[in-house]
């Protein structure tokens, strides 16, 4: 999809390089998202078995460090914005402008 149009997309390749905090609170910071339940996998059996139904923002950041299965995938990043590319079409959305400018991010549909 992105090849015809020569974008170059990074994606965060969360099982060959579990992302550290620093990382996921960068990845917050271009989803353009508060709550780290935005970028998990909550339907996830091993959510529900380690309780992060009323887990707080710093614990559910520590289980995606701890088990990084937890978090969404695949997240697309372009310069200062980055998407959950799911459906795969979402990447599209990084392609808007030239990628690399502030203000408004990419962030989930509503």
């Amino acid at each position: 999809m992105l090849e015809g149009r020569r974008a170059r997309v990074d994606y965060v390749e969360y099982l060959e390089q579990p992302p550290g905090r620093p990382e996921l609170e960068r990845l917050l910071t271009l989803l353009g998202f508060d709550d780290p339940r935005s970028m998990m996998r909550t339907a996830e059996p091993l959510y529900r078995e380690l309780g992060l139904a009323s887990a707080g923002r710093d614990e559910l950041l520590d289980a995606v460090v701890a088990h990084p299965v937890l978090l969404e995938r695949p997240i697309a990043v372009r310069g200062d914005r980055a998407v959950i590319a799911r459906p795969p079409e979402r990447v599209l959305e990084l392609l808007d402008d030239d990628g690399d400018r502030g203000g408004e991010r990419a962030g989930p549909r509503t």
